[in-house]
């Protein structure tokens, strides 16, 4: 398949100049089209990487540490994946605790919470409001260091200090590698047939830049990958582990709380989570349970999304509860997200997530770790959806819809 970037215009003038009508309209309507329109206007820098069918196409920003902002399978007029906040980027405010300008797949670090959280600053209390999300994964721009056809790559340096006091001096690398359909298929094994298919890999560095060695006792660092995608009342988060012994204890289903019955249903090795946007819950699986990949299956338009990633049972996975913790390397590698109103009645989104994180190292300076993660977003009738989500999952979905 060949795969080449599209640099798309970047202001008013050059994007009527650029070809096509552009409409007035300035809100989504769920198309991939009205969402590249509006980031082509809003986002000094959104890269476009499409195949030669232009069916497949994702939309990449550097402003946003080069995250994948949407996606479609099904050209310009198709349904865009990502979810995309409208009223931030338009209004060019820059919030103070975390701007969820959307987008289906960023990259950030982990701990969240607990003793060596970069999120929380020493001494505070994990509350809502005294998280802060690490600037180099928010606000700042990463560098364009490479641009080749289907490979986008993006840089960037900062220092970060976790709840204890220590200092980290990264490099962070990310690459973005539009993936076409054989190739897919050879690294899932999944048959995709004649569904309308996008998939891109990211492979994300981090480099230990500083004069001092990481130590675990110090807190260490993972890469944490997170997607914002369109929630809808009959989408779902399907996540698959293995059956084994004591695995309840290795399940994490109360991040903010327990989550109602109807909202969270376990089912033979899958956890279903309702992905509507409208109550705020997370589930977690420890890497001794969880499969390499997890899903959402959302019934009213027929999208599968499966993300793939590396698991090491023996890894050392960050905690990111928010609090103290008695074990801060008994954390989570795959984790499902559903957004809601907080406490005082705001909302980030709505949207929902679904995260993968890598195994935390000790890096000498010069070091690097690295987390690979493959998308892949299918859309077709429900019967072929149906059939891959049985091989793969080990669900049929005739049995994981929520009311």
């Amino acid at each position: 398949m060949n795969l080449f970037p599209r640099i798309l215009c970047l202001i008013s003038a050059a994007a009527l100049a650029c070809g096509g009508n552009r409409t007035t309209e300035e809100t989504p309507d769920g198309s991939y089209q009205r969402d590249l329109e509006f980031l082509s206007a809003n986002v000094p820098d959104i890269i476009e990487l499409t195949d030669e069918s232009g069916n497949a196409r994702i939309a990449v920003s550097a402003r946003y540490q080069g995250r994948v902002m949407t996606s479609t399978a099904r050209g310009l007029s198709g349904d865009s994946y990502g979810w995309i906040n409208y009223d931030l980027i338009r209004s060019g405010e820059i919030l103070d605790q975390f701007n969820p300008v959307g987008g289906e797949e960023r990259f950030w670090i982990g701990p969240e919470g607990g003793q060596f959280s970069f999120y929380f600053s020493k001494g505070s209390s994990f509350e809502i409001s005294n998280w802060q999300v690490p600037y180099f994964v928010d606000t700042v721009s990463y560098i364009q260091s490479q641009l080749a056809p289907g490979h986008l790559r993006f840089a960037q340096r900062a220092t970060v200090t976790n709840y204890s006091g220590f200092d980290f001096d990264v490099a962070v690398r990310r690459d973005i590698i539009m993936v076409g359909k054989d190739s897919a298929m050879r690294k899932t094994g999944i048959q995709i047939g004649d569904a309308a298919f996008v998939a891109y890999e990211t492979v994300n560095q981090v480099m230990n830049v500083g004069d001092r060695p990481w130590k675990q006792e110090e807190g260490l660092m993972s890469i944490w990958l997170l997607s914002m995608l369109r929630p809808g009342d009959h989408t779902v988060a399907l996540v698959p582990f293995k059956p084994v012994d004591g695995v309840d204890t290795l399940i994490t289903t109360n991040y903010f709380g327990e989550v109602p019955a109807d909202r969270l249903v376990r089912r033979d090795s899958v956890l279903i989570l309702k992905c509507d946007g409208k109550y705020r819950s997370k589930i977690g699986i420890s890497p001794k349970a969880a499969k390499p990949f997890a899903a959402s299956y959302d019934y009213e338009k027929n999208i599968l999304s499966i993300i793939f990633f590396p698991v090491d049972e023996d890894g050392l996975y960050v905690n990111s509860k928010w609090e103290l913790q008695d074990n801060p390397y008994a954390g989570d590698v795959v984790n499902a997200y559903n957004d809601g109103p907080l406490a005082d009645g705001g909302q980030l989104g709505p949207f929902y997530e679904l995260e993968s994180s890598s195994a935390a190292r000790e890096l000498k300076p010069g070091e690097l770790m690295e987390h690979r993660q493959l998308t892949i977003h299918l859309q077709g009738e429900f019967d072929a959806m149906n059939e891959i989500a049985r091989s793969l999952l080990g669900v049929d979905l005739n049995e994981t819809k929520l009311p």
